[in-house]
């Protein structure tokens, strides 16, 4: 925990620009995703038997979407913009599968800054190791915004 502890901000709306981006680069390990499997309570035999995974579509066990998703919030909240920042809504469509052990690349764009609204516009895309798409999406985003306190 963090208590007692101020963290430095992430960045504010007037300090981003449209064309910003941002590159990650995640591989997909069992320790990660068996810790987020424990933790979400999720057995789901598609993510984690091969003998049932076998028997599918993918051939393969799967890396939970959600999982996904939670490395593109955790990139929001880390990196663009940064700590305080919160999103507002996300349009994902899950493309590809992600399969267990494979590198994919997150590609981040601002493709819009709305002051009125403060809000931004983040466009991602992942990429697996064959330079598929396997995620594409928009996020409505609010980056940290403090108020200023009424004289």
């Amino acid at each position: 925990m963090f208590l007692g502890k101020n963290r430095k901000l992430g960045r504010n709306l007037e300090e981003i620009s449209v064309g910003e981006k941002l590159v990650l680069t995640e591989k997909m390990e069992d320790k990660d995703l068996l810790l987020y499997l424990g933790l979400t309570n999720d057995a789901n035999p598609l993510f984690i038997q091969h003998d049932y995974a076998s028997q599918t579509e993918f051939k393969k066990p799967i890396v939970p979407t959600i999982m996904l998703t939670g490395m593109i919030t955790s990139a929001i909240s880390k990196y663009l913009p940064g700590p305080g920042a919160h999103i507002l809504s996300q349009n994902l469509e899950f493309l590809k599968p992600v399969y267990h052990y494979e590198t994919i690349e997150f590609l981040f764009e601002i493709v819009d800054v709305d002051k009125d609204r403060h809000m931004l516009t983040v466009q991602v895309k992942v990429m697996n190791e064959e330079e598929q798409v396997v995620l594409e999406g928009t996020l409505h985003v609010q980056p940290p915004n403090v108020l200023q306190s009424e004289q």
